[in-house]
């Protein structure tokens, strides 16, 4: 039988009562109140939570989630870069960083912040991901295969990197290997743009 989510949150605020000081606590239960959400409550424990335990940079990310919510990119950038001062090793945090500078269009920064995720955690595949994308921004082609070619070796069939190889590889002039990758994202479900597809029947 399936716990109701209310039951949830009262095994939480149980637990907060008996140890307010308990960050993990606090932190577990904003999880509960955002799938609920409940976000306003979720960023209020959040903000107890990293009160109660300083370093944990979990709580900072998620906050950011919030942000992003509310389509604020300059607060959730924010709590990511607290979430890395907190714990400098810590990937998630600058992946998310990356993720919102590629956003911004800061492709420099964004580079910097998803090289050190993907150093950090060499399997964190959505940094791996938005790297590749960075790098073909940037003009970076064969850095960008590179990394979309890392992705397929931990993700064989994440079609997004096929798309982005194929692309890769129309802009490196190969329009074999693009129709090549064009066709295994397309076998995957994913819905290639078809100006891509224009492209590399123009110059097949």
């Amino acid at each position: 039988m399936t716990q109701d989510p209310q039951d949830y949150l009262q095994t939480y605020e149980k637990q907060i009562a008996a140890n307010p000081e308990c960050g993990m606590s606090r932190y577990n239960y904003a999880v509960a109140l955002m799938a609920q959400n409940k976000f306003d409550e979720a960023e209020a424990q959040l903000r107890q939570a990293v009160g109660c335990s300083p370093t944990l940079a979990e709580a900072y990310v998620l906050m950011g989630g919030i942000c992003l919510q509310r389509n604020d990119l300059e607060g959730c950038l924010k709590c990511n870069q607290q979430a890395t001062q907190v714990r400098p090793r810590f990937a998630e945090g600058y992946g998310n960083i990356g993720f919102i500078h590629l956003q911004q269009g800061d492709i420099d920064k964004a580079i910097t912040a998803l090289e050190k995720a993907v150093n950090f955690n060499p399997k964190f595949l959505q940094a791996h991901t938005n790297l590749g994308n960075a790098y073909l921004m940037k003009g970076m082609i064969d850095k960008s295969i590179e990394v979309n070619q890392k992705v397929l070796e931990m993700a064989p069939t994440f079609a997004v990197a096929h798309n982005n190889l194929a692309i890769a590889y129309l802009q490196k002039g190969d329009p074999a290997k693009a129709r090549e990758h064009c066709e295994q994202a397309e076998s995957m479900g994913y819905a290639v743009a078809p100006e891509i597809k224009d492209e590399i029947n123009k110059k097949s």
